[in-house]
């Protein structure tokens, strides 16, 4: 579907959108990808949407990958329409749909990820603190910041100073034999994969400060896409991959 010059999402990135992984034509974790897309409509007010035909677009599309892994995206926009950032006038909620091929994740699995704290922080906005819009640019400046540096990723705090997520990733951190995730009330992602493992297993939501960094045993990161992938040092200090690999093989995958 061709993106027209009036759609609010071009315009003003009023949309929300979610990133998949299909394997052998199926989208892995479907149920908790329509639950955020869901919920990100409602807290935005998008309206006119068939639930049931998005669905079995979806399916389709993934029905064409039954060979080969793929990343399939899902985005949502408000519609077309309305002068301005004002909503009246407005279509109709739009569906774009789109395919690239799946990263090969499996190195950085096995030998994990280097990473230190960003620079740039992400403004706090508890409205739309857990959704996946379509407002990126903090995301994009982040991976500015990373390729200026040597490590693979970037751990990120919001203007508070709490730790919230990697660039495009949710953290998890494994202290005295318990696991943490930043509680994302004021900023961030809260992710699928993040839903998916804090549905299997006990993890506390936190609010924590880089000082709380010193006394952590095992970090990892992870989404839809990679999975879980460990953090082998952070900001110089090495990190055990052990409890990651554990915590892992615990899982239903």
């Amino acid at each position: 579907m061709a993106v027209s010059l009036n759609d609010r999402s071009f315009n003003y990135g009023d949309g929300t959108f979610t990133t998949m992984q299909v394997q052998q034509g199926r989208i892995q974790l479907w149920p908790l990808h329509l639950q955020r897309l869901q919920h990100a409509a409602t807290v935005l007010g998008f309206t006119g949407i068939n639930w049931q035909q998005l669905q079995q677009q979806a399916f389709a599309a993934a029905s064409a990958y039954t060979d080969t892994p793929q990343v399939l995206k899902l985005l949502l926009s408000r519609g077309e329409g309305g002068r301005g950032y004002a909503t009246a006038g407005v279509t109709d909620a739009r569906l774009y749909i789109s395919s690239s091929a799946m990263p090969d994740y499996e190195e950085i699995r096995r030998s994990g990820v280097r990473m230190q704290l960003a620079q740039l922080k992400l403004a706090v906005q508890p409205v739309l603190a857990g959704l996946k819009h379509n407002n990126r640019l903090e995301q994009v400046l982040l991976k500015q910041e990373l390729a200026g540096t040597d490590a693979d990723d970037l751990l990120v705090l919001d203007q508070q100073g709490y730790i919230t997520e990697a660039t495009a990733a949710n953290v998890f951190f494994y202290r005295e034999n318990n696991w943490y995730t930043p509680a994302l009330k004021r900023a961030g992602v809260a992710g699928v994969m993040r839903q998916h493992l804090m549905q299997q297993t006990a993890v506390t939501e936190v609010n924590w400060q880089p000082s709380e960094l010193n006394h952590i045993d095992a970090m990892f990161i992870c989404n839809a896409l990679m999975g879980i992938v460990p953090v082998s040092m952070l900001a110089g200090k090495a990190l055990a991959l052990k409890p990651v690999q554990q915590f892992s093989e615990s899982l239903v995958w």
